[in-house]
């Protein structure tokens, strides 16, 4: 099924013929005494009455005659169509849906609890009416589907930034949604706009074990950085002595100093001086 357009008139020139009918079958009625032509029109008038519709902005009206599609129409206003049909009116607003938490696991088997906000419309009457039962219960259904499986594509988080992750590549993530939903929604004739993460979290059975893992994660981060700034500024030091040349440095003691500026550097608390009255041998 495919929209296309239906056949309309001004619905001000409709109004007009429905009262000349009328008019008519109440001059046949009244000064001429007959009754057949009055019926005639009284009957015309009722039928070209029922092409009358009006057409609200951003909405389309869906032409059906005995159950045969003749068109939609999407302009505004008042307008006179096929008598005898029916008008079904379809939303053509931008809309969202925000989707209930869903708890899924990840590619790694850690249940989560993710949602999602999708902003959609409708570009096709047609499949709307005719092709779903109901369009909108359509895109709740298949939006939590997308969302779902979605998920279990990518871990949560994998602590190195190798990989795509749910919490570290949300953009990435949203656009794959959207892309994965647009593909089940075609049928619907539906567009989807946007579909973003409005909910990324572990579930509660796991998130205080998960906590302790990403505070590990960081510690370990934060060590690595010392450690390196720690050897940078040993080495700077040792160099800028040679470079001097005021003090002469044999290798032992450039070990011992390198282990001295390493454990002040890299240690928690603050370092302790010791005072050395003697000699390193």
């Amino acid at each position: 099924m495919k929209e296309t357009k239906a056949w309309y008139v001004n619905g001000f020139v409709g109004i007009l013929l429905i009262a000349i009918l009328a008019a008519g079958a109440a001059w046949k009625a009244i000064m001429e005494k007959e009754i057949f032509l009055p019926i005639v029109f009284g009957l015309a008038a009722v039928v070209l009455a029922s092409g009358i519709t009006i057409v609200q902005p951003n909405q389309a009206k869906v032409i059906i005659f005995f159950g045969k599609y003749l068109g939609s129409i999407r302009d505004s206003g008042l307008f006179l169509t096929v008598p005898l049909t029916i008008h079904k009116t379809v939303s053509l607003r931008v809309r969202n849906f925000n989707s209930a938490k869903l708890k899924v696991n990840d590619v790694e088997g850690n249940p989560i609890e993710i949602a999602a906000v999708v902003v959609f419309k409708v570009i096709d009457s047609a499949k709307a009416i005719f092709d779903v039962d109901n369009y909108e219960q359509f895109v709740e259904i298949q939006s939590e589907t997308a969302i779902r499986h979605v998920a279990t594509k990518y871990p949560y988080d994998t602590f190195e930034n190798e990989e795509i992750t749910l919490r570290g590549n949300a953009d990435v993530v949203s656009d794959v949604l959207a892309k994965e939903l647009q593909e089940r929604l075609n049928v619907a004739g539906v567009e989807v706009i946007e579909a973003r993460l409005t909910h990324l979290a572990y579930s509660t059975e796991i998130a205080s074990a998960m906590l302790q893992r990403q505070q590990a994660a960081a510690i370990l981060a934060a060590r690595k950085k010392i450690v390196e700034g720690a050897v940078s500024m040993a080495k700077m030091a040792i160099e800028q002595l040679d470079k001097e040349g005021g003090l002469q440095l044999d290798e032992e003691r450039k070990a011992n100093m390198v282990n001295n500026l390493m454990v002040a550097i890299i240690s928690d608390r603050g370092a302790q001086p010791v005072i050395n009255t003697g000699t390193l041998y």
